[in-house]
């Protein structure tokens, strides 16, 4: 038998063409961080667009001794505790009714259903919605309260759908053997289920992190008077137009990132340290 590779012959059109497609795909997703990241460190004689002027730090320390611009602090003193409560409220309802639905029983179906509406109702009307339940209450609109609310009730969804998926996928043999050993049942779900299914778990918790730590629409008019990051990022762009707006982005894209970065990453000690177990 010959050692030599074989030939496949020329690429097709397509090939160059949808290599092309990508291309420009990939400029558009991450050509304006990119420029954003660049404007960032415009100098003093700044300006918001082309070219870099003079570069300096001085607009991220604009944001943090803020002089010409809004309360970056104060939002995200209030964006970060707002995300982290709806990521931990979100992964212990998704996963306490992931088990519940591993069993039919009546009604499931419109329970699941109902749990899931809000994915198709616009995040204003949401927002509007929530607000005028708050005030026919008599109820004052604040992050901690209908922001959480209505940050909680799109981040859940997409935090339902994976664990449902992930323990549907669950082998009941592993229980089953579990219980033959002597487990009791929270032995079995501590010791057992909650170890396979951790990486769907931190899957939950990138979403329900990031869904709520950049939400517009449905903050707009639930958190009250003091503003989150996004509407603080908002307000920056109509009242004081400046570059410390390309470092605040700047700062946040390197934050999301990060988060990311840390769930994708124990995600691979999780499977590396089951490897090395097998």
């Amino acid at each position: 038998m010959s050692s030599a590779s074989p030939s496949y012959g020329p690429r097709p059109w397509t090939f160059y063409a949808l290599a092309l497609l990508f291309t420009l795909f990939v400029i558009f997703l991450y050509g304006p961080m990119i420029a954003v990241l660049i404007l960032s460190f415009q100098g003093p004689s700044a300006s918001l667009v082309f070219r870099l002027r003079d570069p300096s730090l001085m607009w991220f320390d604009e944001l943090f001794n803020p002089r010409r611009t809004g309360d970056v602090v104060g939002a995200f003193n209030r964006s970060l505790p707002l995300a982290m409560m709806v990521m931990l409220l979100t992964v212990l309802i998704s996963v306490t009714a992931g088990f519940a639905f591993r069993r039919r029983f009546k009604g499931a179906t419109a329970i699941f259903y109902t749990a899931i509406a809000s994915l198709i109702v616009p995040g204003l009307v949401l927002s509007i919605g929530t607000l005028v339940t708050f005030r026919y209450l008599s109820l004052s609109a604040s992050w901690y309260t209908s922001g959480l609310g209505v940050h909680l009730s799109w981040a859940l969804p997409f935090g339902l759908l994976i664990m449902f998926a992930v323990l549907g996928r669950l082998n009941p043999s592993y229980e089953e053997a579990a219980y033959d050993l002597g487990a009791s049942k929270w032995q079995t779900v501590k010791e057992v289920v909650v170890p396979i299914v951790f990486p769907g778990m931190i899957a939950v918790a990138l979403f329900g992190f990031t869904l709520s730590y950049d939400e517009f629409p449905r903050s707009w008019l639930t958190v009250g008077s003091k503003n989150t990051l996004p509407l603080e990022i908002w307000t920056m762009t109509t009242n004081v137009t400046s570059p410390a707006l390309y470092a605040l982005g700047t700062v946040t894209t390197i934050i999301s990132f990060l988060v990311i970065a840390i769930a994708l990453s124990s995600i691979i000690l999780i499977q590396r340290k089951r490897s090395r177990g097998k």
